[in-house]
């Protein structure tokens, strides 16, 4: 659907204040997906992002400022995440003894069954509305709009 009709707007500045307009629309639009996608599993956007940095890292550990420099979200508390995903059992958190202030962070077998659970739904289906050709496209133009 157009931009215009989702937020009811006839007009833009400019086609550069539209566009603004459309990617954060569109960012919050895909947000809202990932969240009613992931609320079946019991997680979060956020808790699913770090649980696939975590599964890349397997069967090394991570700490909280790597994990915090890696999340898409910069925003989120990765340290919150990490005790909420440590209370369903998802990963493991590792204290070093020398310093407490010091933490590592491991997924468990049940993150990983997790997230091939998760995997088997083929979470990108939204976007298979483009052609993966548009998909490189947009890969392309959202590189070099951030570059």
């Amino acid at each position: 659907m157009r931009l215009e009709d989702e937020i009811m707007q006839k007009k833009f500045k400019s086609e550069y204040h539209k566009l603004l307009v459309n990617i954060i629309f569109t960012g919050n639009w895909l947000n809202g997906e990932s969240i009613k996608f992931l609320k079946q599993f019991g997680i979060s956007p956020q808790q699913y992002n770090l649980m696939r940095i975590l599964r890349g890292r397997h069967p090394e550990s991570a700490s909280i400022t790597l994990l915090t420099e890696r999340m898409l979200d910069k925003m989120s508390n990765a340290s919150r995440l990490v005790d909420k995903l440590k209370k369903k059992g998802l990963v493991e958190r590792i204290e070093c003894p020398q310093d407490r202030r010091q933490v590592e962070v491991t997924i468990c077998d049940k993150g990983l069954k997790l997230l091939k659970e998760i995997d088997g739904f083929e979470y990108e289906n939204t976007l298979k509305k483009l052609s993966i050709g548009e998909a490189k496209q947009l890969n392309l133009l959202l590189d070099k709009f951030r570059g």
